[in-house]
Parts: structure tokens; sequence; C-alpha cells
């Protein structure tokens, strides 16, 4: 069977964004970094992680000791890092990164991992997000958003050549995720994902397959525009910084700005 992406079940929508999100680890050590230079004194300043997903990177911080506020659109992966939080106490809130209105505008570090900034819908989108974290920033205060500024189109959906596929056993079922297909266009990227169940054998109806297709376009931008798009709404660019390629992920660019 195969199902479109929208309409899959919200249990899945968290084991999928787990899946090709909550193992990626190399940019935690600046996150660390950036909200240790946040501080003032012996006291960690308050951080908003946009598109927090799951919790990867809030809860990374709050383990740490800092106060972070999450935000995320999708109130089902905002419940479930609520549901996985031990001793450290995070803030969520549900709401659109383009339009958030949060009753404190001391935030000291406003970081966006992963290339949410590219998936808000142009240079509009950009706009109306920027000019929301510039208010919400204190002075001095940090933005930090991660970007892709170089893809690499390809098409593997016949299988050969594809990306290894990233897989999980929850409960007896293998749920398996895997990239078939880069394509460029003018002004974004558009990535498609082959999404597999398989039950466990034995378990009735549960032992069939499920096909789901995944799509995501990001927004093409450079450091460069991304800066100048910053300066518009306020905000005095720094020095950007370089996260190095993994295995499972593409090398991106943190822009840095500050309030």
């Amino acid at each position: 069977m195969v199902v479109n992406a929208a309409a899959r079940s919200p249990a899945l929508n968290v084991v999928w964004h787990d899946l090709e999100c909550g193992g990626y680890r190399a940019d935690l050590p600046l996150w660390r970094e950036l909200a240790g230079r946040s501080q003032r004194g012996s006291r960690p300043g308050p951080i908003l992680d946009i598109g927090a997903g799951t919790g990867r990177v809030a809860r990374d911080l709050a383990v740490a000791g800092h106060r972070v506020t999450a935000l995320d659109l999708d109130p089902l992966l905002l419940g479930a890092l609520r549901g996985r939080a031990g001793g450290e106490t995070v803030r969520t809130v549900c709401a659109d990164a383009r339009a958030f209105e949060l009753d404190r505008r001391d935030f000291a570090l406003c970081l966006v991992p992963m290339q949410t900034v590219q998936l808000l819908g142009g240079r509009p989108g950009r706009m109306a997000f920027l000019r929301r974290a510039r208010a919400h920033l204190r002075p001095g205060g940090m933005l930090a958003c991660a970007i892709v500024t170089d893809f690499e189109a390809f098409d593997c959906a016949d299988g050969e050549g594809a990306p290894a596929a990233e897989s999980v056993r929850l409960d007896g079922v293998l749920y398996v995720s895997r990239a078939v297909r880069v394509s460029l266009r003018a002004d974004s990227a558009l990535i498609e994902r082959e999404r597999r169940v398989l039950g466990a054998a034995g378990r009735g109806a549960s032992a069939g397959r499920v096909v789901e297709h995944d799509a995501i376009e990001l927004d093409r931008v450079s450091a460069a525009e991304l800066e100048r798009e910053a300066a518009e709404a306020g905000l005095r660019a720094a020095a950007a910084r370089l996260l190095s390629s993994t295995d499972d992920h593409v090398a991106s660019v943190v822009v840095v700005c500050h309030a």
C-alpha cells in the first residue's frame, strides 16, 4: 500500500522525525559553545530553539543547565519532547516561526538548526522570521541559523547508487527511510524520501508493508544573502561557522548575527 505523508498516523510523524533528524550530533558542540557565550556572568541566558521537533538540541542544552524554549509548528513533536523530559525543563511553544509572539523579549540566543530557515517559503518567509527573532532578542543577543548551500542532485529511485537507508526497530517493527531523489530548481531543492514500515512476522495484518513517499522543499539561499536579509531586519552579521559533512549529512554553514 502506498500512502501520502500527510495521511500518516500521528505516531509515525514522531518516528520519522526521530529517525531522519534525531541521530544528527555534529552540530551539538557548536550550539553548546554559542549557548555558553550567551550567558551573563554565571547565569545562563534564555535560549530559543526554532524548529525544535522532539527536542534533539533543546534537551541537550537543558541538560547543560540552560533555560530553553522550544518552538515548533507540530504539536505532536512537541508532545513527544515533553514526554521525554527527565530532570531538565524545556518550555514548549507551538507556533509558526514567521509569526510567533512570546511573552519574553530577552533571549540571549535564538538558534535555528537543521535548515529550518530554508523551510519558510523563500525571502518573504525568512524576512518575517528574522524580524520576529530580532524582536525577541535582548541587545547583543545572538541568532544562529544552519543552512545548506551546496546541493547535489541525484535520482536513485531504482535503488542504484542510493544513500544508505536509515532504520530503527521499535516493538518488533522495522522502520526504514531512504533518500531517493534530490531535484534542483531555480530557487529550491526538492528532497524526496521513501519510507517503509515492515511489520514483525506472525502479527497478522501488522506483518504487511506500507510504503510512504515524503518530499520537502528547501529554499536555496547563500550565507551572504541570508546575512543581507538579517541586516534588513536589524541584525549585525558576525563570522559564519562551518559544520563539516558526516557519513549521513551534507556540510552546512551557520550564519551568526547579533541584535
